[in-house]
């Protein structure tokens, strides 16, 4: 996992340009309102969100955390490997003169790949005056940069969605479909923040690597308990999970910027690949705690700018 990600992400990369009906810049910032915590809410819907008999003691799971977060070799151990098609594709994407008849070639090597690369170009992302119904199209609409964004996508989703224990396997859909979204958000929000759009899809999909380790290494220590529900162990979780994400980052060797996005999303003094990942990160859960038919995420989403809102709505069904 390592070597490849290495060649394959571990150059800078030349930022490239938007997809045909890029979100303009963003507008206005808006905050959830002081009784809405998105991160809480989002960490309620993983863990069942309610009090149970029975929890976790907090501090086993915290130290635990903290001693996996002094040896990112281990918690890397606890992630699986991606699908051999996946490098060789986005080698040939950092090559200028690979034809598109050869990308073709290469993506009808995978038919599940093929369906995901037709679905992307037919996405609300894209929004395709008519539908495309073959590679060759589908490949002419999503260009070089838009390839290499779902490719990273494929990759990722086997990390992010693989089985383990109860907790895990309970929560890697919910955990895939903010991922996704995140870095699709976050790709879109980086023109408008001065960062790279590929550098911001790949902090996107790794920022939740952590959270998929946290919760693999809670079913470990705690088998069929449920995870504690309090405000302060949430937020430490989560916390703790983007210091893993960052760290595993760094052990795959990772552009610099993408693990200290991780740790900086949010701060008042961040990089502008933290600022895309953050507006990223929060657009994509109120996306997914609105089609879960959250209220107060519904109406916060009523306070979205014209920008934000487009984006928002990128962010739509067709990537589930």
């Amino acid at each position: 996992m390592k070597n490849w990600l290495a060649r394959l992400f571990g150059s800078p990369v030349q930022p490239a340009p938007t997809p045909p009906s890029a979100v303009p810049a963003l507008t206005r910032i808006v905050n959830p309102p002081p009784s809405f915590d998105l991160d809480l809410a989002f960490y309620r819907s993983l863990a069942g969100g309610s009090a149970h008999a029975g929890e976790m003691p907090e501090g086993l799971i915290l130290d635990a955390l903290a001693r996996l977060a002094r040896q990112p070799e281990a918690a890397a151990e606890l992630v699986p490997r991606v699908p051999a098609v996946i490098p060789q594709l986005l080698r040939s994407l950092r090559i200028d003169a690979t034809s598109a008849g050869e990308l073709a070639r290469q993506v009808t090597q995978d038919v599940s790949l093929v369906a995901e690369v037709i679905r992307e170009a037919n996405s609300p992302y894209y929004r395709a005056t008519a539908r495309i119904a073959n590679i060759e199209g589908a490949l002419m609409l999503l260009g070089q940069n838009g390839l290499r964004m779902l490719l990273a996508r494929v990759a990722f989703r086997p990390l992010i969605g693989s089985q383990g224990g109860r907790l895990a396997r309970q929560a890697a859909p919910l955990v895939w479909n903010q991922s996704e979204k995140c870095a699709m958000a976050a790709s879109m929000a980086a023109p408008a923040c001065g960062a790279d759009p590929f550098e911001a899809t790949l902090a996107g999909l790794m920022q939740n690597v952590g959270l998929v380790v946290a919760l693999r290494l809670a079913d470990q220590l705690g088998g069929a308990a449920p995870l504690p529900q309090s405000d302060d162990f949430a937020h430490a979780l989560l916390d703790s999970a983007r210091g893993l994400s960052a760290g595993i980052a760094g052990l795959w060797e990772f552009p610099p910027g993408v693990g200290q996005a991780i740790l900086q999303a949010g701060q008042l003094e961040a990089t502008p690949l933290a600022q895309a990942l953050h507006e990223g990160d929060r657009l994509s859960k109120l996306r997914v705690l609105c089609d879960a038919g959250s209220e107060q995420a519904i109406e916060l989403a009523t306070r979205l700018s014209e920008g934000e809102l487009r984006m928002f709505d990128k962010l739509g069904s067709d990537h589930e």
